[in-house]
């Protein structure tokens, strides 16, 4: 009987170091490779930099036939310019029957907080946005605006 009960702890003596080096490898393991992740995602840069064309508002695609404020208004086309030195500017072409089209463009500053962003129109308020891969949405003054790069 002591011979079976040496053998049976000499095995386990054996073994317990392995299963003990596997085990923390397989912790080591999970830890890199959720650390990896982590990195990946918090290194991500959102750079809004470039041309989005105006491409829908409340869902509508433009050009569209639109009432704001009481006034009936056809929104022909409009674009939204980001530049790399913190500035923005919004074009559009827009109509109020039965008189010609109207241009208009307003310049803003912007800031950014990851894919939020915040423009200060000069003369004009503050509109919030977001950036999503190559469309960027905003409210302005109650209507969804989407643009795409």
């Amino acid at each position: 009987m002591k011979t079976n009960a040496l053998t049976a702890h000499i095995t386990l003596e054996t073994f317990a170091p392995r299963i003990l080096a596997l085990g923390l490898l397989a912790v080591l393991l999970l830890l890199a490779l959720t650390g990896c992740k982590n990195a990946a995602t918090h290194t991500a840069a959102i750079h809004p930099v470039g041309i989005y064309t105006l491409v829908s508002i409340d869902g509508k695609s433009v050009p569209c036939n639109l009432t704001h404020e009481d006034a009936a208004m056809v929104v022909k086309s409009g674009s939204l310019t980001f530049n790399a030195d913190g500035t923005c500017r919004s074009f559009s072409i827009f109509s109020l029957p039965p008189h010609p089209d109207i241009q208009r463009e307003v310049n803003a500053t912007c800031t950014q907080n990851g894919a939020e962003l915040t423009l200060r129109w000069n003369g004009a308020g503050i509109t919030q946005g977001q950036l999503h891969g190559d469309t960027f949405t905003m409210n302005n003054e109650g209507m969804i605006f989407c643009y795409r790069k």
